[in-house]
């Protein structure tokens, strides 16, 4: 089980560190609007149109799995073994008793407070 958690721990790591390059390799919604007046580049690596549809695909694809791999991590991460009463003490390492410290003896009232001359 613990593998199993790691492995998946792992898988959510990477995906989340593909999403964010896919994410930052993208073109906004404004960029062809600068490619139109000829400051931005029309051509590029998969065609005209063939980015969009490949990054965004490869891009839920990876949200996707992030997505379930959260929720099975936040599933196993809520499991409670069932033979145990609940207490969080159960686990507790039991050490001596801390010696007992003297309070400072106060005077009965504030009137013994204020200086006399």
């Amino acid at each position: 089980m613990n593998f199993f958690l790691t492995a998946l721990l792992a898988v959510q790591m990477i995906s989340a560190v593909a999403m964010i390059g896919l994410i930052l390799v993208q073109h906004g919604k404004g960029a062809d609007m600068g490619a139109a007046f000829g400051s931005g580049s029309s051509g590029s690596l998969f065609g005209a149109s063939g980015s969009a549809n490949f990054l965004s695909r490869t891009t839920a694809v990876l949200a996707t799995v992030f997505f379930a791999c959260t929720l099975l991590l936040a599933y196993y991460g809520n499991l409670r073994p069932t033979a145990s009463s609940g207490s969080v003490l159960e686990g507790a390492v039991v050490t001596a008793p801390l010696p007992a410290v003297a309070k400072p003896v106060l005077p009965a009232s504030g009137a013994a407070q204020i200086p006399v001359k």
